[in-house]
């Protein structure tokens, strides 16, 4: 007996609702209780413990405390971004059109880092970044330490704890959710595009802005918001990476909430960053369709 369309309709929504039920209990109910939390006042320096009192100046306060950190977050992960798709692009390109049988193995390769500990990974990159580390020393060979100080890379002749530390761990994490959205949107692009393209003499470079670029845009904009909101918010590499005035916007609201016992502040200082995030991903979205983002 065939189904009514009003039974078709119910299917999809059923099919959804362990998933919105968890998302409404894990994540939108905590989110709600930020908001009167974000409105409080600590009843004492020495613990946690808050009382409501529609105290909206703790948002006035926090931005003007912390507004330059948030400047550095989104700064440190807009650049992060930049650096990972100069490498996820020629990368993605290669696993599409070179990589051939060897696809899997390929995407494997780049999802590979990821199965470890985030935690792990900041710490080796400590040992690779450091003073006697082998990344610094082949700069050394180089040449490069007197013109890298010049220009802000290195600090005193050192790579580890400035921005280009951060903003090296946070590329590392960033590349596969970079690369994997392009090799998703390229495979949609037909090799014959590119024979053709070359057919009419046009170079690498100018198949590449004429075809492969247009046509990958949307996993370019998957890749911008999997990429830019957990680096906006990452905790890990400012800390193991960075140097004390290389601090993120989450390790601020790690310290008002577990140093200084500021629940409301940590709270509107969250909401705040959440807020910006948001408006990011609108704006996002607004320009490219959410149904031509081909998440991975």
């Amino acid at each position: 007996m065939p189904r009514s369309p009003r039974a078709e309709a119910r299917w999809p929504w059923l099919l959804l609702t362990p998933g919105l039920l968890w998302l409404l209990g894990l994540y939108v109910l905590p989110l709600l209780g930020l908001v009167p939390l974000s409105l409080s006042e600590p009843l004492s320096r020495f613990g946690l413990d808050t009382v409501f009192t529609g105290r909206v100046a703790n948002y006035s306060e926090v931005l003007q405390a912390y507004g330059p950190i948030l400047v550095r977050s989104f700064s440190f992960a807009a650049i992060a971004t930049a650096v990972g798709l100069v490498l996820a692009y020629p990368l993605a390109f290669a696993i599409r059109f070179r990589g051939g049988r060897w696809q899997p193995l390929l995407i494997g390769l780049v999802v590979l880092p990821s199965l470890s500990s985030f935690l792990v990974r900041a710490i080796a990159w400590t040992s690779l970044l450091g003073d006697n580390g082998p990344v610094l020393g082949l700069v050394e060979s180089l040449g490069l330490i007197e013109g890298l100080n010049g220009l802000g890379v290195l600090r005193d002749g050192r790579l580890l704890n400035t921005p280009a530390a951060v903003i090296i761990g946070l590329t590392n994490t960033l590349l596969p959710f970079l690369v994997l959205p392009l090799v998703v949107a390229m495979q949609r692009i037909d090799p014959r595009l590119l024979e053709a393209a070359a057919d009419l003499h046009a170079g690498p470079l100018r198949s590449f802005t004429r075809v492969v670029w247009p046509l990958s845009l949307p996993g370019l904009g998957a890749g911008l918001l999997l990429s830019l909101i957990p680096a906006a918010g990452d905790v890990v590499n400012p800390r193991f990476l960075g140097g004390p005035n290389d601090r993120m916007i989450a390790n601020a609201i790690d310290n008002l909430l577990l140093v200084q016992l500021q629940a409301p502040r940590a709270a509107a200082l969250t909401l705040v960053l959440m807020a910006l995030i948001s408006v990011a991903v609108v704006l996002q979205l607004r320009g490219r369709g959410l149904e031509e983002l081909p998440l991975p």
